[in-house]
């Protein structure tokens, strides 16, 4: 992609990533993804704010040649994952007398991972400013969104945030500028399921911090620029909101019909109470959509066989799952089919999820195929639930 002007003397020229179909070797990326590099010319310097994933480092090059950039004074490091500073070493061959600007624990991973010398660095504080000539780019420290060393930088003459992974959308589109604002907030959301949720209290401090500043643009380093700040501010605040939405969302695999036979029960039964129900299949759902599930849900229903005296594998891996993204669910349970004893399925789903600070339902475990009692048990364990919604206010 070509390089896109923003603002007067302030530039997109990163790389659009139309193609990738996953993220860290885990995340799928239905809508593919950018690498957002910004480049602010002052009148005296030229720094880049982060640079582009390694593979596409010859589109910010040709975008830098294409402005005739002759010089780059600093190279501002947000954040150090190599999607943002990979292609640092290669602007630092092409550039250099470039300095390399960031905050000291920054500078430490930037030194390990890409093995960039002491003296190509300038450290900053948080609140530091930066001049640029008629151009003032301020340092915010904005830690765990989601690495322990990431920050913002705010240039104060145009109102501009760049948040880096803060704010971030994994979404390919030419509408960079102009986005459809629904599209970008859904993908919005899905980046945070997947990597900010687990930081969810920090990220409150870090929202009111940025709130501060007068913002006009916030210019993240994945997914279109917001020239309507509010719009994903405010979707951050109910995200990381303490406030639950009258839903459950039930995982749950099956290997011979018991359990799902008694998933698809307990579902009916929720429904008739009025309650919303999101169900997943372990087997074929997609990783994202089941975490964005999680961000405002109320309780949340495993459902698994017993294989060889333990949860089925992929239930494992989905509580692993839920336990590291620490959703704000307040009810959970475990609804079951087993063959031997099934005691330690309950027990082996409260040690997979400690970090879940939640009510625990009584456990239905169906010996084989469900029958009537089992039943009978799914109805009340969905009385249960709708009771326990009711009485923090969200049925």
């Amino acid at each position: 992609m070509a390089y896109k002007e923003i603002r007067k003397n302030v530039y997109f020229v990163g790389a659009i990533d139309w193609d990738r179909a996953l993220f860290d070797e885990l995340i799928p990326l239905p809508d593919g993804t950018s690498y957002n590099s910004y480049l602010v010319i002052g009148k005296e310097k030229t720094a880049l704010i982060d640079t582009v994933e390694p593979g596409k480092g010859d589109t910010l090059v040709e975008n830098l040649l294409k402005l005739s950039v002759d010089k780059i004074d600093y190279i501002i490091s947000n954040h150090a994952e190599q999607d943002h500073s990979g292609t640092i070493p290669r602007i630092l061959d092409l550039y250099p007398d470039a300095k390399v600007v960031t905050n000291p624990k920054c500078k430490g991973f930037l030194k390990d991972l890409l093995l960039i010398p002491e003296e190509k660095f300038i450290e900053v504080k948080d609140g530091d400013e930066l001049p640029l000539g008629e151009k003032t780019l301020k340092f915010v420290y904005t830690p765990w969104v989601h690495w322990p060393e990431t920050m913002s930088t705010y240039l104060v003459e145009d109102k501009i945030m760049f948040t880096c992974d803060f704010f971030g959308s994994h979404l390919a589109t030419s509408h960079y500028l102009d986005p459809d604002y629904n599209k970008v907030i859904e993908d919005a959301k899905r980046y945070y399921a997947e990597i900010m949720m687990p930081f969810r209290a920090i990220i409150k401090k870090n929202v009111a911090k940025i709130e501060k500043y007068e913002i006009e643009i916030i210019a993240p380093s994945h997914g279109p620029v917001y020239t309507e700040p509010d719009i994903i501010i405010n979707a951050y605040k109910d995200w990381i909101s303490d406030d639950v939405k009258n839903e459950v969302i039930i995982a749950y695999i099956s290997m011979h019909g018991s359990v799902d036979k008694m998933v698809h029960h307990l579902v009916a039964a929720l429904i008739e109470k009025g309650v919303h129900v999101k169900l997943f299949n372990l087997i074929t759902m997609d990783l994202g959509v089941f975490a964005m599930s999680l961000v405002n849900a109320a309780t949340i229903i495993m459902g698994t066989p017993e294989v060889l005296a333990g949860l089925h594998p992929a239930a494992v891996y989905a509580t692993f799952l839920v336990n590291a993204l620490r959703p704000k669910v307040k009810f959970a349970g475990l609804v079951g089919s087993y063959g031997w004893s099934g005691r330690t399925l309950l027990n082996q789903f409260k040690a997979l999820a400690p970090n879940l600070k939640v009510d625990i339902f009584e456990p239905v475990l169906s010996r084989g195929y469900p029958v009537e009692t089992d039943f009978r048990a799914i109805d009340k364990l969905a009385e249960e639930i709708f009771k326990k919604h009711s009485e923090i206010g969200i049925i």
